[in-house]
């Protein structure tokens, strides 16, 4: 019996996001299960599976070959994008590694990442970062999903190139918590996601209040740590991060 494929949440998200009929290259595809799903689906014709590491990539081949799939499924050695050729699929998959690593892969090759007209990104880590290189390099944000699985919250963000910038929003004459709205609007966006937010979405909602409760129980610790000055800027980063979720958790009218 060929191998039949069941992506968890997370994944199943990220696969989701995925336009029909484009082809795929999936960049850390690790045992290569969204690649087959897809294929299984009918959702894209082909896929070019690509992973760094030997073990992940054999593994990937195996279960390819258990679906009945090589002649749809391409396998690749590669780190981030050096062995891929511009034009071979029109889908970016890049899920499962930290924001800062995703960072320098998209930025190592320009020319390969500019090719592609989608981009599916799971970053695990630096968002608020990742979000403003995403702006800052001409890409808009069309798309977003938040899971929650095995107690880890996991965003999915769906980019396209664009042009321009998207435009900011008009700054207004008023505060929400500590922050003045000019900068709510970019910063809460670059933060927390400008979909999740928009459509107050519940994963979401239980990330922040889990972020408020350790903001609040770091800063009460710090409170009775000591007077150093380490301590006072560590407590006002805090305090910064806690102006930030007020403002945030008011989408949800979620007073604290």
């Amino acid at each position: 019996m060929a191998l039949e494929v069941s992506l968890s949440a997370r994944m199943q998200a990220v696969a989701d996001m995925v336009s029909e009929g484009s082809r795929v290259c999936d960049v850390g595809c690790d045992h290569g299960y969204v690649s087959i799903y897809l294929v299984q689906q009918k959702r894209v014709p082909g896929v070019l599976a690509m992973d760094i590491n030997k073990g992940p990539l054999a593994r990937a081949a195996e279960h390819v070959e258990q679906a009945g799939l090589s002649e749809y499924i391409t396998l690749r050695r590669s780190d981030g994008l050096t062995a891929y050729e511009p034009g071979e699929a029109q889908t970016l998959i890049c899920a499962g590694m930290g924001g800062r690593l995703m960072q320098k892969i998209l930025e190592r090759e320009p020319l390969k990442t500019e090719s592609f007209q989608e981009m599916i990104l799971q970053p695990q880590s630096e968002l608020a970062a990742f979000r403003k290189f995403l702006r800052n390099r001409g890409y808009s944000i069309t798309l977003e999903d938040m899971i929650l699985e095995e107690d880890k919250f996991y965003p999915i963000i769906k980019a396209v190139p664009t042009e321009n910038d998207r435009a900011q929003k008009e700054g207004k004459s008023c505060t929400v918590g500590i922050l003045p709205c000019q900068q709510i609007n970019q910063e809460l966006e670059d933060r927390f996601g400008p979909y999740l937010l928009a459509n107050r979405h519940p994963v979401l909602e239980k990330y922040l209040q889990r972020e408020w409760e350790n903001n609040l129980k770091l800063r009460d610790a710090l409170k009775i740590a000591g007077d150093s000055q380490r301590t006072k800027d560590r407590l006002g980063e805090l305090l910064e991060e806690a102006g930030y979720l007020t403002a945030a958790l008011q989408f949800f009218d979620n007073e604290l």
